[in-house]
């Protein structure tokens, strides 16, 4: 929609702004896109762009800042990514350590932070919630304690509050179901054959099964984690380090990890780079954050996803390449590790 004039506008626009946060003026515009126009020219341009959307004034400037729109359009139409990566490999291969995969993935999170000087994400992959054995143990009236055993020997307990004032006999029927027919079984394959396959049990041990299966499946699923590196550097970063408040929600943020797990887990549906800008939808929860993703796979199979978290004015064909040679060499250190 743009013509070739007001996209180079935009694009010396933005670069400046990543550069320097300061609100780009026409006088330093002209310089940076290297036209020969005139300040009025230029300043009409500007004033198209601003209608669009993609550009706004400050109330303290003259000047102009993109928004995240105007980051978007530039994302998209304008961010030509080297993929040219060979200066990064060997550094990335050599930190990642593939004979021992258990660090594979918080060195990745700390490589990311170190290469892009923002904050390195990386979601662990998922384990699948296959359960080897269940019991309940009846602590109250309508009060149980599931206990679910993983094919790896770990053990998770929930407390489950049902409707009904289940006996032991009957809670020892129930486990014995799903041990003899369900051992070894992904937990929500389980819960779909369950519906069809338990019509001969009393409604309440169906029920209880049911209910069983579905805090099993959230107990394996909280194992899922998130690590995440340098959450200081963004302490440095001019965008956040004069709100105090601004920082406060961010590490707050860091702390609680379940809307960075969401939008890892997002990603994690989708090829390739993303990038999430801030203030654009509710995926990023902050205007002034945004988040490059890309997952990363083990055999051909997509496990997880990683990322780098930074200021909306992030330079974002580096973080591109960044994430872009992280998440590939990921994927090689942890399938040939197996």
């Amino acid at each position: 929609m743009l013509d070739d004039r007001a996209k180079l506008l935009l694009k010396a626009l933005v670069e400046r702004y990543i550069a320097d946060g300061q609100p780009v003026g026409s006088r330093t515009l002209s310089r940076a896109s290297g036209l020969e126009l005139s300040p009025a020219t230029i300043r009409n341009v500007m004033s198209d762009l601003e209608e669009l959307g993609l550009i706004v004034s400050p109330h303290t400037s003259a000047g102009r800042i993109p928004t995240a729109r105007g980051y978007r359009f530039f994302v998209d139409t304008m961010v030509m990514a080297q993929r040219d990566t060979r200066h990064l490999e060997p550094m990335v291969q050599a930190t990642l350590a593939p004979d021992q995969p258990q660090k594979v993935i918080s060195n990745a999170a700390q490589m990311l932070s170190s290469l892009s000087h923002y904050v390195g994400v990386v979601m662990a992959p998922r384990r699948t919630s296959v359960f080897r054995h269940i019991e309940f143990l009846r602590l109250s009236d309508k009060r149980l304690l599931v206990i679910i055993v993983s094919p790896d020997g770990d053990v998770q307990n929930r407390v489950l509050f049902t409707d009904f004032d289940y006996s032991q006999n009957q809670l020892i029927e129930a486990a014995n179901f799903l041990n003899a027919h369900y051992a070894g079984r992904d937990l929500e394959e389980v819960r779909e054959r369950l519906k069809n396959e338990v019509e001969a049990l009393c409604s309440e041990i169906a029920s209880l099964m049911q209910a069983a299966v579905q805090v099993g499946s959230e107990a394996i699923e909280s194992r899922d984690e998130v690590v995440i590196a340098g959450e200081r550097n963004l302490l440095t970063v001019s965008d956040f380090s004069s709100d105090m408040g601004s920082l406060r929600k961010l590490f707050e943020l860091f702390e609680q990890k379940a809307q960075i797990m969401r939008l890892l887990d997002i990603s994690n549906r989708a090829e390739g780079v993303r990038i999430y800008i801030g203030g654009e939808s509710q995926v990023v929860p902050f205007q002034e954050l945004s988040v490059v993703t890309a997952p990363y796979e083990v055999d051909g199979q997509v496990v997880g996803t990683l990322g780098v978290i930074g200021p909306t004015r992030m330079p974002y064909d580096k973080m591109i390449q960044i994430v872009d040679i992280t998440s590939k060499l990921v994927s090689s250190a942890l399938s040939h590790s197996r």
